[in-house]
């Protein structure tokens, strides 16, 4: 028999691309307007070598990798991932929903040949009922999920992930299996979602591959950060163009094209932004709102508008964001021009935290957290008393975002700095601030960091009755005024990983943060959390 008769597919195409620079129906790639990036997905992908990162050749009836989809004010807006393309493929997506029975055909979208994901934006949605939703690619591609109706009971809940390195490349069944048990209304993922810099398709399409299972079936927040773009840190100063290694002069070091076709893969689905006018480059906003069963949740960049530190500020260490002299002046960094979620973000707070038709409670998510709320980074010998890479510099920045957050009745959650935490923010003084939950890091074996004051004291108002050491009032090394109420430093470097559960209590008006271990089944009764951890507030 001859041997090609019998050989996948996707091999076969392959193959004769490999051997003609172009498929069988005589189509060149579409070029990538930038050299050297995303190289495993663009322009003729299939003469690559495979990539460690995700197969790229799958059989054509896959192509589709997954939904994600967030629904509000009566919109939902849903994209689809696909695999790459070859040249003589439809670039054609079909969205189909389930209504008496039968498939009904209802939009169909258009595949952009960078980042491979095409946008469905259907209005008048009616959330009173579940409705199963179909996408299809050519005859036989499909993936099939559920767009949730409204939840309608007194508890909406949350999942909050972060930071999933590719140090481990492998599964994450035991955060799938976890969070479909506890069934949460919303999934946010932080940022960082990729950590191969100039691979962001393949590892965004390996994330989905990973994550699917949970938001096929529910809406989901996804916001890029740092290393999802391709940078060690991010201060996007509107978007000028970074030339320092590191980037601290703040901007953007790879191409407009890649920064906007990440943030575009990452964040269309989420509902239309407050005020879409572009930054420097042209790159575009995501910053809204999405109200979920009441409780309304602001979504803001806390990154794109954040002045960088270099030639801005004294250096106070042996890298511009990194402060290492225990006797420097806090003053001295925090500077009257410099920004941190920038006027524009600060106004959309101003409105949203007045909004409160149908809203019972509020929360803001961002990518890190509003203080320094770490002493040791990346090994146990290594303190820094200042990492502007958080956002607790600049000062006078961060003191007016968390007077809007408190303004609104607020909670924050965040991701970014691997380690978990739980603060009151003080602002003027100790605990006039809000509540602030940083979630673990999905994977922790990159660069762990932990929460250790220098005198090993605790803090102002300790309670004596808590099962970790260094909780009460602190000064943070901006000094900031932070409340510390618990903390997961890992142990090892491979433990700290986790996700974090909000539950909030809209009858009661209290809201309990939960902090899981990766490697805990909350399936079985008494699954442990992190120490600290539950721990129910009531918002004034």
């Amino acid at each position: 028999m001859n041997r090609l008769l019998v050989a996948p597919l996707a091999l076969l195409l392959a193959a004769s691309a490999s051997s003609q620079d172009h498929d069988d129906h005589g189509q060149p790639p579409v070029k990538a307007p930038f050299a050297g990036l995303d190289t495993v997905c663009v322009n003729d992908w299939w003469n690559r070598p495979p990539s460690k990162i995700v197969d790229t050749r799958v059989p054509r009836d896959q192509v589709i990798c997954f939904g994600i989809y967030t629904v509000h004010g009566g919109v939902l807006k849903l994209s689809a991932q696909l695999f790459p393309l070859y040249p003589a493929e439809t670039r054609e997506v079909r969205l189909e929903l389930k209504r008496d029975g039968e498939w009904q055909q209802v939009a169909t979208a258009e595949v952009n040949d960078l980042g491979w994901s095409a946008l469905f934006r259907i209005a008048g949605w009616d959330s009173t009922q579940d409705v199963d939703y179909r996408l299809r690619h050519g005859e036989r591609a499909t993936f099939q999920g559920r767009i949730r109706k409204d939840p309608t009971g007194d508890v909406v809940t949350m999942c909050a992930l972060s930071c999933n390195s590719n140090r481990d490349r492998g599964d994450r069944a035991s955060y799938v299996r976890n969070i479909n048990h506890q069934d949460p209304d919303l999934v946010f993922f932080a940022g960082d979602q990729s950590y191969d810099h100039k691979e962001h398709t393949a590892a965004w399409l390996a994330f989905g591959l990973q994550f699917r299972d949970v938001f096929r079936d529910r809406p989901c927040v996804t916001i890029p950060d740092d290393h999802d773009i391709g940078q060690p840190n991010v201060w996007g100063e509107s978007g000028k163009v970074s030339t320092l290694p590191g980037c601290a002069d703040g901007g953007y070091a790879f191409d407009k094209d890649y920064v906007r076709m990440v943030e575009r893969c990452q964040t269309a689905h989420l509902p239309d932004p407050f005020d879409p006018t572009p930054i420097g480059q042209g790159i575009g906003v995501y910053y809204t709102s999405l109200i979920v069963g009441g409780v309304d949740f602001a979504i803001v960049e806390d990154r794109k508008f954040k002045s960088g530190p270099a030639g801005k500020i004294p250096q106070q260490g042996p890298r511009p964001d990194h402060i290492t002299d225990p006797a420097y002046d806090p003053r001295s960094i925090d500077l009257p021009e410099l920004v941190l979620l920038g006027e524009r973000q600060l106004h959309f707070l101003d409105v949203w935290g007045e909004q409160r038709d149908g809203v019972a409670m509020k929360a803001v998510l961002s990518q890190t957290g509003f203080c320094g709320g770490a002493h040791l980074h990346g090994s146990k010998d290594n303190r820094l008393h200042g990492d502007l890479d958080s956002n607790g510099w600049p000062q006078r920045g961060r003191d007016e975002a968390l007077r809007r957050i408190a303004a609104a009745h607020a909670v924050h959650i965040a991701g970014d700095q691997h380690l978990a935490t739980l603060v009151k923010h003080g602002i003027d003084d100790f605990r006039d601030g809000p509540w602030a939950f940083v979630v673990p890091a999905i994977v922790n074996s990159i660069y762990s960091r932990w929460w250790w004051p220098e005198n090993g004291a605790a803090g102002g108002g300790h309670d004596p009755e808590d099962l970790l050491p260094w909780t009460g009032d602190y000064r943070d090394g901006f000094g900031n005024r932070i409340t510390m109420y618990a903390y997961a430093n890992p142990e090892t470097p491979s433990h700290g990983s986790g996700y974090g559960r909000v539950l909030f209590d809209k009858r009661a008006g209290k809201v309990t943060f939960e902090c899981w271990p990766r490697g805990v089944d909350v399936t079985k009764a008494g699954a442990p959390q992190f120490v600290g951890w539950p721990r129910t507030v009531t918002i004034d």
